[in-house]
């Protein structure tokens, strides 16, 4: 059995190579299904220590987006042992950049470090209407969505967001979560959203507990 701490701790030091070349000595020595599931939580494990490590300021966000495509890479890597379910889902979530912004680092860096954690995603993309985070709820039924934007105006898109769940009766079926850089907590309350976070890692430990 492969070293699951060595993983965690390869995956934490962003050791692409190095992560890669054991991952792929495992898979050939024939191992179960089990044994690729225990494996692939060291991954994550190993994702988590990547979001301490961000949040105390020693990584950056380049070393966040490069974490959730090594992880990305590790569970290709994996899947042909673990099968199509990779893991157990944790819960959903449905995300999507506000009307009338385009940015999308923060958004796929959540969502990369949020499919790590054991979520199942939907990204509705950028530039999202009311509309459309309305019929992705009716369709999937998340326990949670994520909307994310940079510009100030965003938050308004976000208010707006939040008010139309309200009036299509769905609001208390949800816990949403706001992110990006105009975000704070009188913001968070104004938009009606539970909670806000300008830190991706942050933000999926608060989703974490939410379906606890």
């Amino acid at each position: 059995m492969v070293d699951l701490k060595k993983i965690t701790e390869l995956i934490g030091n962003l050791e692409e190579e190095e992560v890669l070349e054991l991952l792929n000595e495992f898979i050939s020595s024939n191992p179960s299904e089990e044994e690729a599931q225990k494996v692939v939580g060291a991954c994550q494990e190993g994702m988590a220590v990547v979001g301490e490590l961000f949040e105390s300021g020693e990584y950056f966000v380049g070393d966040l987006i490069f974490a959730g495509e090594l992880l990305s890479e590790a569970i290709d890597t994996l899947k042909p042992v673990i099968g199509s379910s990779t893991t157990e889902k944790i819960g959903k979530i449905v995300i999507g950049t506000v009307h009338g912004d385009l940015h999308d680092i923060g958004k796929n860096i959540f969502k990369s470090m949020s499919e790590a954690a054991g979520f199942e995603i939907f990204d509705l993309g950028i530039d999202q209407p009311v509309g459309a985070f309305i019929d992705k709820v009716k369709e999937v039924k998340p326990e949670i969505i994520g909307m994310s934007g940079v510009l100030t105006l965003a938050l308004e898109s976000m208010k707006n967001t939040v008010d139309g769940l309200v009036e299509a009766g769905l609001r208390d079926s949800v816990k949403i979560i706001i992110g990006g850089n105009p975000v704070t907590k009188e913001a968070c309350e104004h938009i009606g959203a539970d909670a806000f976070t300008t830190n991706a890692a942050e933000g999926v430990k608060i989703c974490k507990g939410w379906v606890k």
